[in-house]
């Protein structure tokens, strides 16, 4: 089993808060309104309603994630809160 604290970063508040900002920013653009418009979870693969897709940093942004168009993915909020703070990697319920 990995160890995950193999993968543990400092992130500070200030860091963390100006990640939750710029993803702010991101969920208001057209371009995360146009990848959730289909509706399907990246993780499950479950169809939802748009509305309900919620916007997940695949490296989390406690881990040292960014709030780019490259880390974050649509995701259902049972897979969301499943993954929390979690790697892929690290995630065992991911195939």
């Amino acid at each position: 089993m990995m160890d995950a604290t193999a993968f543990s970063v400092t992130v500070s508040d200030e860091e963390m808060r100006r990640e939750r900002q710029r993803a702010r920013g991101l969920r208001s653009s057209q371009w995360w309104k146009r990848r959730c418009s289909p509706g399907i979870c990246h993780y499950c693969g479950k169809k939802v309603a748009a509305r309900s897709l919620t916007m997940d940093h695949i490296v989390p942004i406690v881990r040292g994630g960014k709030s780019t168009k490259g880390n974050v993915a649509p995701a259902c909020k049972e897979c969301n809160n499943k993954k929390k703070h979690s790697l892929l990697m690290e995630w065992k319920e991911y195939k």
